[in-house]
């Protein structure tokens, strides 16, 4: 499987996502943010950072680069697209999938592990997963929290990926920190799924993330 890691100008954790889809045994190859044509790739990353210096908003520049026009044409394509962190703010920007990711609560930079609740197993990528299980898996962000108006309809939809299982760091609704589109090839995770990828790291329940594009 040939996934694509998008690089935009503050992009910072391109390489670790590159390093542990190579580790699952996937293809990874990085795509820079003037590239349109994807049609070669099985899947992307959008990968966590700050892209263009989240000036305007978390997201809003990286939104109208060419390269979000072969996200789309790939998602037509039912191709699995995952958006970490800085990658689930540019998806809630553009719209592809329900809500956004909003200043904390506390409005500061927040950075720990943190344990998460599977909600749904119906995306690639906590289909290994058992729904209900508590995860370990770092945050480290300041516009982490999610915000919808719809979180009924998320629930029926099954649309809710993880929710923080005790403690909410950002004020998030409803504890959510990820969700998906209605097909659930496209999703949005607050938290660093590849920091979570060794037992030295802390945890190695980030893995399984990665290993749905397999």
């Amino acid at each position: 499987m040939k996934i694509g890691v998008i690089k935009f100008p503050g992009s910072n954790c391109d390489r670790d996502v590159y390093d542990v889809l190579k580790l699952v045994g996937a293809k990874p190859e990085y795509i820079w943010w003037n590239n349109k044509d994807l049609t070669d790739f099985d899947g992307i990353v959008i990968p966590g950072g700050f892209s263009y210096g989240d000036y305007l908003r978390a997201g809003s520049i990286a939104s109208i680069t060419p390269v979000i026009d072969g996200i789309k044409d790939l998602i037509k394509e039912e191709k699995p697209v995952l958006g970490i962190c800085n990658g689930a703010q540019i998806l809630g920007e553009i719209g592809l999938i329900p809500g956004v990711f909003i200043t904390n609560e506390n409005p500061k930079f927040n950075c720990e592990w943190v344990d998460l609740k599977i909600n749904t197993t119906r995306t690639p990528f906590t289909k290994d997963f058992k729904k209900g299980k508590t995860i370990k898996i770092p945050v480290a962000h300041a516009e982490g929290r999610f915000y919808t108006e719809d979180v009924d309809l998320l629930k029926d939809q099954d649309q809710i990926v993880l929710q923080f299982k005790d403690k909410n760091p950002n004020g998030s609704i409803e504890n959510i920190t990820s969700v998906c589109d209605e097909s659930g090839y496209v999703c949005a995770m607050m938290p660093h799924p590849e920091r979570a990828s060794d037992d030295l790291l802390g945890s190695k329940d980030g893995l399984k993330f990665f290993k749905g594009f397999i």
